[in-house]
């Protein structure tokens, strides 16, 4: 017979300073509904369980997912945050690839940049030559309905 590790009741994990998944929710600013994603998909580890099977998390796993909310909020793709893991994961990183991917993932956001500023100019002279009244011409559509 196999001494199976108990699963704690909610309460006593609690107590323990483990978080539910509301909590680390609220502690985090990410969703339990996106939690529950990136542990799916094995950005984050199988949380453990108490006995109801309740989702826990303790300090380290509130910490990474703080790390993938901002990962997050810098534009940062899931694969690309993935990659920033490993190497927060592997203290024998070199800082050379956390920077490249970093300028990396800066020139690919000035590329977007670039190509919204054009969108932008171009709905702006599109609404500056659409007169806006009653009339049924509209150079808007127009262009829309054009082929580029």
């Amino acid at each position: 017979m196999t001494n199976k590790p108990t699963r704690p009741e909610l309460a006593d994990a609690l107590q323990q300073g483990l978080h539910n998944i509301g909590q680390a929710a609220a502690l985090t600013g990410v969703s339990a509904k996106m939690i529950r994603h990136y542990e799916s998909i094995g950005l984050t580890r199988p949380s453990g369980r108490t006995f109801a099977n309740y989702r826990l998390y303790n300090d380290a796993d509130v910490h990474r997912l703080r790390f993938i909310k901002r990962g997050r909020s810098l534009g940062f793709s899931i694969k690309q945050i993935e990659s920033l893991l490993a190497l927060w994961d592997n203290p024998q990183r070199a800082s050379a690839e956390v920077k490249q991917l970093a300028r990396s993932h800066a020139a690919e956001l000035a590329e977007k940049i670039s190509e919204l500023q054009a969108m932008q100019r171009t709905l702006e002279r599109l609404a500056k030559q659409c007169h806006g009244d009653h009339r049924p011409s509209c150079p808007i559509l127009d262009d829309l309905a054009s082929s580029h």
